[in-house]
């Protein structure tokens, strides 16, 4: 079968890097190599703790380790994640505040399907929880989900993200972060089309390949210079038999990881090289900044094959989003029947992911869409990551998307409650 033997050769590679990792730990860790007065030894366990670390985190899914949040009262009310829609690729999960009063503003955080969990979103969830009610999509690893389940591209991806907003409610703001932004506007779109009641009351596109032409960047020059072929027979693999996903066409996480590493390849050798000696001089810490960071980063996911080969192939190299072709299950999506929500764009200025122009695009095609509706914002010298977890987000975006969202909130009572309707 396609790669499957690929699949599984990836996973005993790093299982053996994990192992090799361990030994060396173990070895340099002796209590008889101490009476040995050669560094060698120490370093030679700080490799093997950095190393060990790195492996065993490639296949294990975060924690979101959000426990708290303070309330009005000044008190600390724990935080509860509860699973609001559970469906075979994705769940909708809330962020319930034990024993706090109900927040008006309810956020959909669509969280990207483009190789790491939703926690990657951490940073995100945990700076708008003090002041809203949080929900986030939180998608599953491909390699877990048995081939009965069927397939699911960007088409199916849409209809989650419209199933999700109906269950939430019309009082719903949804603030989508880069991957998911063109398909968080398709699925308000249909939403206008098939159940305009449904529609949520406004969409923050954070960094998002609206149109990829817009500013080229390393990834879109990619998705021109690459063929469908190339890319199916370089990429897609079969989820091997350790996993219940057995047998599924993959992007593996593993192969993902290896792309992300090598587009910055001296900056994450050199994070390495320093972690190793702060290990040996014993001023590295198991909760650290690089171990924080690399705990999240290299926790890559599997995507289903179709959803990668849709994406570029449909968003990417057919530009269906920028063009206005975009169609789910053979209904036509049409933006400009997105008049009610108000729409936001944020770009960052450095982004050399999603560059500036690429997300701006989406305001355009809301034709039918009032100015009054409509912002944007372009953060200076913010890059991809900066403008949903960075400083910039932090101090000038976050407090902007909490304006845009009081100023379309309609006119819901403060205190009312919200219901979370039933899903169709």
């Amino acid at each position: 079968m396609k790669s499957m033997l690929t699949y599984d050769m990836m996973e005993t590679v790093r299982n053996t890097n994990e192992w090799l990792g361990a030994t060396a730990r173990a070895i340099g860790a002796y209590p008889a190599v101490s009476m040995v007065p050669n560094p060698c030894f120490k370093m030679l366990q700080a490799w093997g703790e950095v190393t060990e670390r790195t492996f065993s985190r490639m296949v294990v899914r975060p924690d979101w380790g959000i426990r708290t949040v303070v309330g009005e009262d000044n008190r600390d009310h724990v935080i509860s994640v509860e699973t609001i829609l559970e469906r075979p690729f994705g769940d909708l999960i809330r962020f319930k505040a034990i024993g706090r009063p109900e927040k008006p503003r309810r956020v959909l955080v669509v969280a990207p399907m483009s190789g790491h969990y939703a926690t990657l979103l951490r940073p995100t969830v945990a700076s708008l929880l003090p002041d809203c009610e949080v929900f986030v999509t939180d998608w599953h690893n491909a390699r877990d989900i048995p081939v009965s389940e069927g397939k699911f591209d960007i088409e199916d991806y849409t209809l989650y993200l419209a199933d999700f907003m109906r269950t939430m409610g019309p009082d719903t703001h949804v603030v989508a972060v880069c991957q998911p932004v063109p398909l968080a506007l398709a699925a308000t779109a249909y939403l206008a089309d098939v159940e305009p009641a449904a529609q949520p009351r406004s969409l923050t596109l954070i960094g998002g390949p609206v149109d990829p032409d817009a500013n080229a960047t390393d990834v879109t020059d990619f998705g021109r210079r690459v063929t469908m072929g190339q890319l199916e027979h370089s990429a897609i693999q079969r989820v091997g038999f350790k996993y219940a996903g057995v047998g599924r066409l993959v992007y593996p996480g593993l192969l993902q990881l290896n792309s992300f590493i090598s587009m910055n390849a001296d900056r994450h050798a050199r994070a390495f090289n320093e972690q190793i000696l702060r290990v040996a001089k014993g001023e590295a810490k198991d909760h650290d900044h690089h171990n924080r960071f690399y705990d999240e980063y290299l926790a890559a996911m599997d995507m289903t094959a179709e959803f990668y080969l849709s994406t570029v192939e449909r968003i990417f190299k057919g530009r269906e989003i920028a063009r206005n072709v975009f169609s789910v299950g053979g209904r036509a999506i049409d933006f400009g029947k997105i008049t009610d929500v108000a729409v936001m764009v944020v770009e960052g200025a450095n982004d050399d992911i999603s560059a500036p122009g690429q997300c701006l695009a989406a305001l355009d095609l809301c034709s039918n869409l009032a100015d009054s509706k409509k912002a944007s914002h372009l953060e200076p010298g913010a890059g991809h990551y900066g403008i949903f977890a960075g400083k910039s987000w932090r101090d000038n975006i976050r407090p902007l998307v909490l304006n845009f969202i009081d100023d379309n909130c309609g006119n819901r009572p403060a205190n009312a409650k919200p219901r979370l309707v039933e899903s169709k």
